[in-house]
């Protein structure tokens, strides 16, 4: 955990050397003998630009069938029940480490992927796939909490703001983030597989969880514009992506002083592919300089591209925007949620079943 947050600390440190190269830059050109072709996508919601899929149709002269899900769980379990013909998934890094150890995952054709040198170097080699022999970033970032600034005129500084707040409140389908809130308010470790520290956060939960309406699939920053939920626990570029559409201060992110996630999405190539090639042709197109900022211009995440921040294609605001690169001294209270073996998974599986059995979901 110490090496995730140290890695992403020194990222945060290389943001303001950018410099502007537009003039060197070259468009991506598709190779040749994939025309009329077609590639099946499999990717979270709200998590790829408007021009992405049909720029990448355009220079390859392929078609693009593009699904989505709402949490590394639903794609997991589909993935597990035999791949119904996906090329191409975008795992968390927990994920990535469940999906090499059951044999979800195919190695990396790398000849087909030079765009990987632009991948910032400190991003690489992450505990659940060492030698990126299955997994290449697509995007990082954090889970925190987004919120009304009229019922929070001064800010959320701790998770005691969310437990305690009488109104509505959204939490994530994101099990292992939720657990792992729990269990360091409890002073725990966030990646624990002991049982008796796994009920207590479930205990902890359950106690903290009256004022919870939903636990949202990865739109809760909906609810939240809607005037739904005045707090939705949620992904930092989903909530920084309703304050840019309504351009309005009406609402905010923060990182609870007590720590928060952080999080690395992976491109991937599950079992049974039917075009595993057209697919790594496809991750070199997403780690192109200009395609990466493209890429995170427009759904506010974190770009793990090097090239796009050092060409000066991802926008300033981007850059210097916290709630997106936070902070170093932020990164340090930040964890990140391991590979977990199978009797771990069975645990937290099992507990937040309870959980939302108790708390009526």
């Amino acid at each position: 955990m110490k090496k995730v947050i140290l890695i992403l600390a020194l990222l945060t440190l290389m943001i303001p050397f950018v410099s502007a190269q537009d003039e060197a830059y070259e468009p991506w050109t598709c190779p040749e003998g994939y025309e009329g072709q077609t590639l099946s996508i499999f990717n979270w919601s709200t998590y790829i630009a408007e021009d992405t899929i049909p720029n990448f149709e355009e220079a390859c002269g392929v078609t693009v069938n593009y699904d989505i899900y709402e949490s590394n769980e639903a794609m997991l379990s589909r993935i597990r029940q035999g791949n119904p013909g996906y090329d191409l998934v975008v795992p968390s890094g927990d994920t990535v480490y469940r999906m090499i150890e059951e044999g979800l995952l195919i190695p990396l054709d790398k000849d087909l992927i030079p765009n990987i040198a632009n991948l910032t170097p400190a991003l690489m080699g992450q505990a659940y796939d060492l030698e990126n022999e299955y997994s290449l970033p697509y995007q990082w970032g954090t889970i925190g909490v987004g919120y009304s600034t009229e019922a929070f005129p001064d800010g959320i500084t701790s998770w005691n703001d969310v437990w305690n707040y009488d109104g509505s409140v959204a939490w994530l389908d994101d099990r292992r983030a939720m657990f792992g809130f729990a269990l360091i308010m409890l002073g725990y470790d966030p990646n624990t597989e002991d049982p008796d520290e796994i009920t207590a956060a479930k205990d902890y939960l359950l106690e903290n969880g009256s004022n919870v309406v939903t636990i949202a699939g990865d739109d809760g920053q909906v609810l939240l514009d809607r005037g739904e939920v005045e707090i939705a626990i949620e992904y930092n570029g989903d909530i920084a992506q309703i304050i840019a559409e309504c351009e309005c201060d009406d609402f905010a992110f923060a990182l609870p002083e007590e720590g928060a996630n952080v999080w690395t999405d992976n491109m991937a190539v599950p079992v049974d592919a039917p075009n595993p090639e057209l697919a790594m042709v496809f991750m070199d197109y997403i780690l192109d300089a200009k395609v990466g900022a493209d890429l995170s211009n427009y759904i506010a995440y974190a770009s793990p591209n090097q090239a796009s921040i050092e060409s000066g294609f991802l926008d300033e605001e981007i850059l210097n925007d916290p709630a997106i690169f936070p902070p170093a001294e932020q990164m340090e209270n930040l964890f990140a949620v391991i590979g977990t073996s199978a009797e771990g998974e069975e645990l937290y599986n099992n507990a937040w079943d309870e959980l939302l059995i108790f708390l009526g979901q």
